[in-house]
């Protein structure tokens, strides 16, 4: 008999739907000193085990996708395998927060390459920002973008996704989904130039 206790939570089809895009983000994330302890087939079944963990979590903040909330998830269980087996002592990156400002940070949890080079890619050769400067600044702008910009530029920028890989996640067009990234570009850059006093 199917019920409510016996059905699978709502989230798991988007899981086995965004399997290949996860899957890409924890080859991508996963620490080279661990895959001899755990590989991201590993890192993904941890995922999906501590989502079923979290009905609350993925029951609130509708308006956010699915994508979203299993990439945090993701990236909480790569931050704790980490600790687990390297005994890093790090501060978790990744601790559990208010849904409504989760993208703050975690949008911008991905490696210094990937982060150096979008940096790069919004902000002029000739500026004088030093990276470091020049990141802290991408993430105060970031940081103060409305949710759907950030969502757009953390698709294409941080998890690599196409157009149409965004268009999906985010249930919409292509067309809007390119118009969006667009706008939030431009939106960053105007961010961007309102907090330094360089041009970009």
């Amino acid at each position: 008999m199917d019920t409510d206790a016996t059905r699978p939570p709502a989230w798991t089809e988007a899981f086995e739907r965004l399997r290949p895009r996860l899957l890409a983000i924890a080859t991508q994330r996963l620490n080279p000193l661990l895959t001899r302890r755990c590989s991201p087939e590993d890192i993904l079944q941890d995922t999906f085990a501590a989502a079923m963990k979290r009905p609350d979590y993925f029951g609130s903040h509708p308006e956010v996708p699915v994508y979203f909330k299993l990439r945090t998830v993701l990236l909480q269980v790569l931050a704790d395998t980490e600790r687990r087996h390297l005994k890093s002592g790090k501060r978790d990156a990744y601790r559990e927060r208010d849904l409504a400002a989760f993208a703050a940070d975690d949008s911008l949890s991905a490696p210094a390459d990937v982060l150096d080079r979008f940096a790069a890619s919004v902000t002029s050769p000739v500026s004088r920002v030093a990276r470091d400067d020049r990141n802290a600044l991408l993430r105060r702008a970031m940081a103060a973008l409305p949710d759907a910009d950030r969502d757009i530029l953390t698709l294409r920028h941080f998890d690599g996704c196409g157009n149409t890989e965004c268009a999906e996640i985010l249930g919409i067009t292509t067309k809007n989904a390119s118009i969006r990234y667009v706008r939030a570009l431009q939106r960053l850059r105007e961010r961007l130039m309102a907090y330094t006093e360089f041009n970009l």
